[in-house]
């Protein structure tokens, strides 16, 4: 309990003495967003290293070398199990990285503004010309250079199996041309969400990350399989964890 009592006021405490920076990354942005969004990925990247050392986080990464280049937007593909996920993925990458979010996180008090900040775009699941909307503008945010986190099970899933994927989010990489990067995360549930009374417990956590796939250079039908394998290829990534 005492971790997450330190972990929430450090998480207050950051975010309030950081609106003077909110506001310099807005007005910034309006101008040219990518400058904006390393500025606040620089600053949040920071945040979260703080968070999961008071977590007391161990995290192994496979797959290091599967990681583009700064100056390469990227789609993350990934399980997801926890807000860890995102808070842990945000300090692994080489260059800026946003987030795919469903629209009510908007409703969360201070923190719509920091993913925000970094870039991320918010879904409305419900709202099928609204969702169009917001994967194009994840499409040319990419083409800008910003990589962007997905999660297509939609939700925290604390199943033993995956959640169904859904696909519509792909495209950003292939009208992009960027690159999909799979990752199979592995006990960051464990960190806070599945523990008794939500508390923070120190956790060895694994990330793999899978080579590149560019959709946008395979054929309709080998695009149509590396799609419908993206499900099957992260459960085979998350079995070998278990070995």
């Amino acid at each position: 309990m005492l971790r997450l009592i330190i972990a929430l006021l450090w998480a207050i405490l950051a975010m309030i003495f950081s609106l003077p920076a909110h506001w310099k990354w807005k007005r910034i942005a309006k101008t040219d967003p990518m400058k904006s969004w390393k500025k606040a990925q620089k600053y949040v990247r920071g945040f979260f290293r703080k968070l999961l050392f008071i977590a007391g986080t161990r995290i192994e990464v496979r797959g290091a070398e599967n990681l583009p280049e700064e100056d390469q937007a990227a789609l993350f593909v990934s399980n997801h199990r926890s807000y860890f996920d995102i808070i842990i993925l945000q300090t692994l990458t080489k260059g800026p990285i946003g987030f795919v979010a469903k629209k009510e996180f908007l409703s969360y008090p201070l923190l719509p503004l920091y993913t925000s900040d970094i870039g991320s775009i918010f879904l409305d699941r419900e709202n099928v010309r609204e969702s169009l909307k917001t994967i194009n503008e994840g499409t040319e945010r990419m083409k800008l250079g910003l990589s962007l986190g997905l999660y297509p099970e939609g939700t925290r899933n604390h199943g033993k199996e995956l959640l169904p994927f859904k696909p519509g989010g792909y495209r950003m990489a292939e009208k992009s041309d960027s690159p999909i990067v799979l990752i199979a995360m592995t006990n960051a549930g464990k960190i806070f969400e599945e523990n008794r009374f939500h508390c923070l417990r120190r956790r060895h956590v694994i990330v793999e990350f899978d080579k590149p796939v560019y959709p946008s250079k395979l054929g309709k039908e080998e695009r149509k399989a590396f799609y419908d394998h993206i499900p099957a290829r992260i459960q085979e990534m998350l079995d070998t964890h278990k070995a």
